[in-house]
């Protein structure tokens, strides 16, 4: 019998990877060694030894952080269903995400707080980082896939209401400035320390402007549900991409954005601004098809979701590890930039950094290994645990 004395004295048994390349936040490493032990990264550095696992072509980065997905493997966060929630965390960790954030949709008020109790439970548990509100407090101009006779204005009470309902994880909550009550709940939720998004607007450039004097800190989905860029009216995205108190969050899926205009918003924001993000929702990992979002049928073909009826995007079917590798072959993103944004940016956002979003030792051992060619997805560590790859990789002799 093991017994406590024991198990507190006993070495941890570390995992050391040898060979690959480091993203580390000094800088990129090739050759590099990691040694994990028990849920955390042990150190960085050192001579290869016998036993270390042998990463020779592989390049290292930090678990990804998704601040904003609704759903993913056939299963959605908004379906009120604890199972159905933990197979979508499950999905996108398998394809690199080790921290994220659920996603609700616009519904009845009541349900939507019955959603964010089940989703808090999954925090408590470890599961998952936080709760995101997105709508009801949308404009119906730009409501996208979300039911527009369900949408009602941010009314400061009806926003404590469901951030309530999150027992304390609520992390992010999407609404729209412009409309009555807006900037008054703005201004809660930065009280709250909960992140208050622009997003879903119709907001002009003075109003967005106010948004964050009042607290905004986040753009939901730039360039995507809000007025664009006219030579009289810069709207909310310029306003959005000059200050530097906002983070943007962008869907690098090559639907959702023109590979140019996110170019556009890394030159102006910069990747220390900028978080990549999936706004996934049910067919995330899966093939084409029928899926709910929420109250919505969503119709996807060719990896594109739109609305049964009428045909507007529904969010994407994307993954963080796709979203990595069109950042560094499509956009030509340094390794730097790209984990700036899929990993460190979002985790700061979170308030995790401490944790999160960088390799260095004393952090959580949250990995994504990636083939050093052609970025494709190797492998997943997180906490410590190989999720997906293990089998990969031989010790050396």
């Amino acid at each position: 019998m093991t017994t406590a004395r024991n198990r507190t004295t006993a070495p941890r048994r570390g995992v050391t990877l040898a060979g690959a390349r480091l993203v580390l936040p000094t800088g990129v490493v090739e050759n590099g060694r990691l040694t994990f032990a028990g849920s955390t990264i042990e150190s960085i550095g050192g001579e290869r030894a016998v036993g270390d696992l042998d990463l020779t072509g592989c390049t290292v980065v930090p678990g990804f952080v998704d601040l904003h997905v609704h759903g993913g493997g056939g299963a959605s966060y908004a379906s009120g269903s604890a199972e159905e929630a933990l197979t979508v965390a499950r999905t996108h960790l398998e394809h690199g995400t080790t921290t994220t954030v659920a996603s609700t949709v616009t519904g009845e008020i009541d349900e939507v707080c019955r959603q964010a109790a089940v989703l808090s439970e999954l925090v408590e548990d470890g599961v998952l980082a936080g709760v995101h509100f997105e709508g009801p407090f949308i404009s119906h101009h730009r409501c996208g896939a979300h039911r527009p006779d369900l949408l009602r204005d941010p009314d400061p009470a009806v926003v404590r209401k469901l951030v309530d309902a999150a027992r304390g994880h609520a992390r992010m909550v999407t609404l729209a400035p412009e409309l009555p009550g807006g900037l008054e709940s703005v201004r809660m939720l930065a009280d709250l320390g909960v992140i208050a998004a622009v997003g879903h607007t119709d907001a002009d450039y003075t109003r967005t402007l106010e948004a964050v004097e009042a607290g905004a800190t986040v753009a939901t989905h730039l360039f995507n549900a809000m007025p664009g860029i006219q030579h009289r009216a810069p709207g909310p995205i310029v306003a959005l991409l000059e200050d530097e108190r906002v983070t943007v969050e962008l869907i690098n899926d090559g639907t959702h954005l023109h590979p140019s205009v996110l170019d556009l918003a890394y030159g102006t924001a910069g990747a220390e601004r900028v978080a990549l993000i999936t706004d996934a929702m049910g067919a995330a990992g899966m093939g084409d098809g029928l899926y709910p979002l929420g109250p919505l049928q969503v119709r996807v073909e060719d990896g594109v979701a739109r609305l049964v009826e009428g045909g507007a995007i529904a969010g994407s079917t994307l993954t963080l590890d796709v979203a990595f590798k069109r950042s560094v072959t499509v956009n030509r993103l340094s390794l730097a930039q790209t984990v700036q944004s899929v990993s460190t940016t979002p985790a700061r956002l979170l308030g995790l950094a401490d944790t999160v979003g960088t390799l260095e030792a004393g952090k959580l051992a949250d990995l994504a290994v990636l083939d050093s060619a052609t970025y494709d997805l190797l492998a997943v560590v997180r906490h410590g645990q190989w999720i997906t790859g293990a089998d990969r990789f031989t010790p050396a002799v």
